[in-house]
């Protein structure tokens, strides 16, 4: 077998003494399948940034179009991997790239819970509504930091053929990526006894007018299924991604390509054409007003203290 790793830093092309064999994912990436994902990501990333700025929905908007464009940017790099699969900056690009952007799109479902509650009822979620993002979107930041802190020391032990720096390296990226599914199930877990409770309260004798027509409204209800089917698919490719490590830089799960469209690509371009096909302006205005008003509060807070700043320099000049 190839010393994997040492060939990845020696080769530039592919030639008889660097086959394609020889390279980490041991494959010319299919130019179909890639060019359909960057494309799919791409219409994805613009059409949710269009509605989104057009109804206002800034931090969904913001997450999920940049998790999209990530996507897109991650899979243009294995377009160039299909021209030179020895391509070190394209690999580089598309494997950190493409590790990153689900977690961006998880902040867009975090934000979702967090303005479900609000509307329902606030009372019946364990933990502050306003508090998801500020939980969940740290420990998503978390679990990136150790998958990066895994592939620098895959990185630095590669060309000094460190046999067990490597495994250290991938060890600690398979621990991030376990760590990002143990956080994935915590939330689904808290999101999944939310509903629970609102379920019985809607069914109770006295629930809130608003919150049964919300509960009733059939366009909420499509927005939920699609981010329901988004986290769903993340979870599957988080799931994944452990298997696809498991055995270290090169193994038979991440040399199989057609496993990998499916688990990676389709399973995370699924979920971006669900959250972008089913957005929060139209489908629940509820949440994309509450967005609209907080930036603009918050646009106002920073002009009143730029100027309470610029009074206090004045006086402080003035008493000079």
């Amino acid at each position: 077998m190839p010393d994997y790793s040492k060939a990845f830093y020696s080769c530039s092309e592919v030639n008889p003494q660097c086959p394609v064999e020889a390279t980490v994912l041991g494959y010319y990436p299919n130019l179909g399948a890639n060019i359909t994902l960057a494309i799919g990501f791409g219409v994805c990333a613009i059409a949710t940034a269009a509605l989104g700025i057009w109804k206002k929905t800034w931090s969904y908007t913001a997450a999920v179009s940049l998790g999209c464009a990530l996507e897109a940017a991650g899979y243009v790099g294995r377009i160039k991997l299909h021209s030179n699969p020895w391509n070190s900056g394209a690999f580089e690009l598309q494997m950190v790239v493409i590790i990153l952007a689900p977690a961006l799109l998880c902040i867009s479902i975090y934000l979702t819970l967090k303005h479900l509650c609000l509307s329902l009822n606030p009372s019946l979620s364990r933990v502050s509504p306003s508090l998801y993002p500020f939980i969940f979107v740290p420990l998503d930041v978390c679990c990136l930091a150790v998958q990066a802190i895994g592939g620098g020391l895959a990185a630095v032990a590669a060309p000094r053929h460190d046999t067990g720096l490597l495994g250290h390296g991938n060890r600690t990226i398979i621990a991030g990526i376990s760590l990002q599914v143990l956080v994935l199930a915590f939330f689904g877990a808290l999101a999944a006894d939310y509903f629970w409770r609102a379920y019985r309260y809607i069914k109770s004798e006295n629930p809130s007018p608003d919150a049964l027509a919300l509960w009733r409204d059939g366009k909420v209800r499509f927005f939920c299924y699609a981010v329901a089917f988004a986290y769903l698919g993340i979870l599957i490719r988080c799931t994944y991604r452990i298997a696809e490590m498991a055995g270290g830089w090169g193994n038979p799960v991440m040399r199989d390509e057609p496993s990998f469209i499916v688990l990676e690509g389709f399973m995370i371009l699924l979920p971006a054409i669900a959250l972008a096909a089913f957005p929060p302006g139209f489908l629940f205005p509820t949440m994309a007003s509450r967005m609209s008003e907080g930036v603009v509060f918050h646009w106002q807070k920073f002009q009143k203290r730029r100027a309470q700043a610029a009074e206090a320099r004045v006086a402080a000049e003035n008493e000079k």
